[in-house]
């Protein structure tokens, strides 16, 4: 009977683990979209690409995410997850960020506004850098550093 459990409970951690992953490539990878390609689809510089909404959900996705796969237990403790988590928080951040900087709701004078402000001068790299991690964590899943 227990080892019956024990099954239950690895097959329900590793549907999770999948579905995280998945979630995570998922972000990653449209916001790195988001942050090379957002402005060519003559979306106001003002505004944050690909629309309001779009960028809010897609913030907390990618936010949420990224808090999950840091949370999410590893074969190598937390190494085997970091990048794709950390690119998790910073697009999800970058892209909460500029919804509200959007709506008047935020302004650079604090110490968030300007670290914002900063991330959000270089979207271009961090876009790059979250397609980069995207397309690595696809590929290498069991990767190590990855």
């Amino acid at each position: 009977m227990r080892a019956g459990r024990s099954r239950a409970a690895l097959f329900l951690t590793g549907a999770v683990m999948l579905q995280i992953y998945f979630l995570s490539v998922l972000c990653n990878g449209l916001a790195g979209f988001v942050f090379l390609y957002g402005d060519s689809f003559g979306v106001d510089s003002k505004r944050p690409p690909i629309g309001g909404s779009f960028s809010l959900i897609l913030g907390i996705a990618a936010a949420i995410t990224g808090i999950l796969k840091l949370l999410s237990p590893v074969r190598y403790l937390i190494i085997g997850d970091l990048l794709p988590a950390v690119a998790g928080l910073v697009a999800g951040f970058m892209l909460i960020f500029g919804y509200l900087e959007s709506r008047g709701s935020m302004s650079g004078g604090d110490k968030v506004g300007q670290t914002g402000n900063a991330l959000l001068k270089r979207k271009k790299a961090v876009g790059i850098g979250c397609l980069a991690v995207a397309a690595l964590h696809f590929l290498f899943p069991a990767a190590l550093f990855i």
